[in-house]
């Protein structure tokens, strides 16, 4: 059975952020990544357009979305800075993912953060807050250098995994980020 109109705007405002990036890493433009998702939502509700299925919906949104993209570049006379291989494989990872909106990230962000210990929360404040590149955070942080990037690098995953924990859990119990 073919998605009604409301499922087809449904799916396609929830993953509206993936779909807009998908054209902003082609244009690197904001505004006119914007632009390609209104029209890449227009044509998708358009009747002349049938969908049996999200997935279908979706792949054609992010094929259409990277095509205006590389076609508003041509008309606009610019180049794109990525090569054919490397979008494709950032839609196919685009698609992978499940979409959570910018809000339910920086939730599960803070309380990711809340949860870390102080030194690591002072070493990510220092690197990320005050704009402290790695050699002046070890200095500050009597450390050495290459510890301040396995620190780092271990923040990263730990956060990561926390992060996408929260969100697994908040998608499943259908709450908010704890």
């Amino acid at each position: 059975m073919a998605l009604t109109e409301h499922e087809v705007l449904r799916a396609l405002m929830k993953w509206r952020t993936r779909i807009s990036a998908a054209a902003w890493v082609v244009l690197r433009d904001s505004h006119a990544a914007e632009d390609i998702f209104q029209n890449v939502a227009l044509k998708g509700m358009t009747r002349e357009l049938v969908f049996d299925t999200e997935a279908a919906l979706l792949s054609w949104a992010f094929i259409t979305a990277r095509r205006e993209g590389i076609d508003w570049l041509r008309r606009h006379q610019r180049e794109t800075c990525l090569d054919a291989d490397i979008l494709e494989l950032l839609e196919l990872e685009w698609q992978s993912e499940p979409p959570h909106s910018a809000g339910a990230k920086m939730e599960a962000l803070q309380a990711c953060l809340e949860l870390a210990p102080e030194p690591a929360r002072r070493l990510l404040k220092l690197r990320y807050f005050e704009g402290y590149s790695c050699e002046e955070v070890a200095k500050q942080m009597g450390i050495g250098l290459n510890a301040i990037y396995k620190r780092v690098s271990r923040l990263h995953e730990s956060l990561r995994d926390c992060i996408e924990g929260k969100l697994r859990h908040t998608e499943a119990s259908g709450r908010r980020v704890p």
